[in-house]
């Protein structure tokens, strides 16, 4: 497989790095947290002017018709400088299911708005942090003649204040099934809860007998296809965890051969360089994952393939994230937590993106059933 990027993905690797190098940098990033995650400016150019929410849904929905590997790329960038806006939740997490999970009717009805920015969006999975192996549990939908009624609660819904739509995921007879919450629904409610990280903050939702309407079941009752989204959705994430790797050895880097010890620069120091190999080796590792897991779904492979494909991306993004963010703070030395410096910042983002999404742990236990099933 040539996972070499063609003039096309460059252009777009390029732009998006362009962008966010002048509009998410470090002390805008830190603006954003005091303002409560999300900097609205930011996400008003991505999703109004520059299209990205498009890149991956379907031309037929008003989307560019890209692939995985396209947003990868994004999402990649968005990881490199921390975006505080909710672009992943919104194309990454939201889109995916609804194009490959949605009914006809519920694709024509939210994707185009999705795809011009006009809407933001927002999943909750389970009572469970956004855990993709336990979809719908927490919350319990019962038909009630032409409507839905919703009881329970969701832990852990990435960026949900302010968003226009929560997709929840309920058990209808006992399989997930998922239903489209508009902001404004009575009965249900949200808790801002404290996160490590303050750039993407979560909420707890609570739903006291919701009533929704037939048309906001948006699934087909296909579970696989929901399963197939959400591994979508975990390279995705992991290509942010990639790209946050990537800033954490960049930065490191530039500060190590500033920094001054004995009369030169701690960068000569044999053990310092050894160090930056290895953070540089598990970088490389999580990209030709990421990469190739992205590039495997465009290709179009089987489920059981899609789900391997994703773990390893979301185990070897997940180690590098938190392996880079941990040796950036050892190798800044003194200065590596304090609030000045940002290795902080990317500490606290790879420590909570090891949680969404599944862990490591929990993905390869998956990987493991499966293939002894398949034995069996």
């Amino acid at each position: 497989m040539n996972l070499e990027l063609d003039q096309d993905r460059q252009m777009i690797r390029d732009a998006a790095e362009d962008f966010l190098s002048a509009y998410s940098d470090s002390a805008k990033v830190r603006a954003a947290h005091e303002a409560g995650g999300t900097d609205a400016g930011v996400w008003q150019r991505i999703a109004g002017e520059l299209g990205w929410c498009g890149i991956a849904v379907p031309e037929e929905h008003a989307g560019l018709g890209l692939g995985l590997f396209e947003l990868a790329l994004l999402q990649e960038q968005a990881g490199r400088f921390l975006l505080a806006a909710p672009f992943f939740c919104t194309a990454g997490l939201a889109a995916p299911l609804l194009a490959e999970a949605g009914t006809d009717a519920a694709r024509q009805r939210w994707l185009p708005a999705l795809a011009a920015g006009e809407l933001t969006a927002t999943v909750a999975l389970s009572a469970r942090d956004l855990d993709p192996f336990a979809v719908g549990d927490g919350v319990k939908a019962e038909p009630d003649g032409d409507a839905y009624v919703l009881t329970g609660r969701c832990c852990h819904v990435p960026q949900a204040l302010g968003a226009d739509l929560v997709i929840v995921a309920a058990r209808l007879g006992g399989e997930p099934a998922l239903f489209a919450l508009p902001a404004d629904t009575a009965g249900a409610t949200l808790k801002p809860l404290e996160t490590l990280d303050q750039g993407r903050p979560v909420a707890e939702l609570v739903l006291d007998g919701v009533r929704l309407p037939a048309d906001s079941w948006l699934d087909a009752g296909d579970v696989a296809a929901i399963h197939r989204a959400l591994s979508h959705a975990a390279i995705a994430l992991a290509a942010e965890q990639l790209g946050l790797a990537q800033q954490c050895l960049d930065l490191t880097v530039a500060y190590v051969q500033e920094r001054q010890q004995f009369g030169r620069p701690i960068a000569a120091f044999q053990a310092v360089k050894h160090r930056l190999a290895e953070m540089m080796v598990k970088v490389e590792a999580a990209r030709s994952a990421v990469y190739g897991a992205a590039a495997e779904v465009d290709a179009g492979i089987a489920d059981d393939e899609l789900l391997l494909a994703a773990a390893s991306a979301k185990s070897f993004a997940d180690a590098a994230a938190r392996f880079a963010a941990q040796e950036a703070i050892q190798l800044h030395g003194g200065v590596g937590f304090t609030w000045e410096y940002d290795p902080h910042l990317y500490f606290k983002r790879a420590q909570a993106f090891s949680h969404w999404l599944g862990s490591a742990d929990a993905w390869r236990e998956r990987v493991a059933a499966q293939l002894l099933e398949d034995a069996a």
